[in-house]
């Protein structure tokens, strides 16, 4: 007797708008934008095309920005960091899911962060900003800091931009040095970025101290 074929199950609506995003995801982890079609997420997917203008009848660009927000909101929960212990190992441990995920998405990360997509538009660059607002946000918490200053915002900023900078290089080097170094390197970047504005800062140097005293 021959083994019963396994039973067919209808996805939900939720299922099968996951379903495309996955497969969307997937080929922009390795292709610019440009280089993907409809076509290819059908295919990735196992539908019709048809099937996926029902979920996404704005078509490409709306499935785009939909698989955007959902990469967006892996990238937020990078920083989802129990506030316990001092607080540069909790940095290091949102950089080592940080850098998982540059190193699973490349070529689209590659071309999320350089821009100059024919799909990119102001919702799609305010989409990639809101990862940076929360990932600042998620600094001043760990630092516990209710309002950061002018310098201290500025420093966390321009910090975020040396990490994402530094991961575009890696990527461009063949994922050089390992990550764990390269993770190490951007911490002690962190430090050195709020040594130098603590000694212009009243707020930064007294956080620096605490965060100092906290490691020791």
């Amino acid at each position: 007797m021959s083994p019963a074929a396994p039973a067919y199950r209808r996805l939900s609506v939720e299922e099968r708008r996951s379903q495309l995003l996955e497969a969307a995801l997937s080929l922009f982890a390795h292709r610019v934008p440009e280089d993907v079609s409809l076509d290819d997420v059908a295919e990735a997917a196992g539908v019709s095309r048809p099937l996926v203008y029902r979920y996404f009848p704005g078509g490409k660009q709306q499935l785009y920005e939909a698989a955007l927000r959902t990469a967006a909101d892996e990238l937020r929960h990078c920083f989802d960091e129990p506030h316990e212990g001092p607080p540069f190992p909790r940095l290091a441990r949102a950089l080592d899911r940080y850098l998982t995920f540059v190193a699973r998405h490349d070529a689209g990360f590659s071309a999320l962060l350089q821009g100059g997509s024919v799909v990119e538009t102001s919702r799609t660059t305010a989409i990639v900003d809101g990862v940076r607002r929360a990932a600042a946000e998620h600094i001043y918490s760990h630092l516990d800091v209710a309002e950061p200053g002018p310098r201290l915002r500025m420093t966390v900023r321009m910090w975020i931009t040396a990490v994402e900078a530094a991961s575009l290089i890696w990527l461009d080097e063949d994922k050089q040095p390992p990550a764990e170094e390269l993770r190490d390197w951007l911490v002690d970047q962190f430090v050195a970025f709020l040594s130098v504005t603590a000694a212009r800062d009243a707020q930064t140097a007294e956080l620096v101290r605490g965060a100092l005293a906290a490691e020791t």
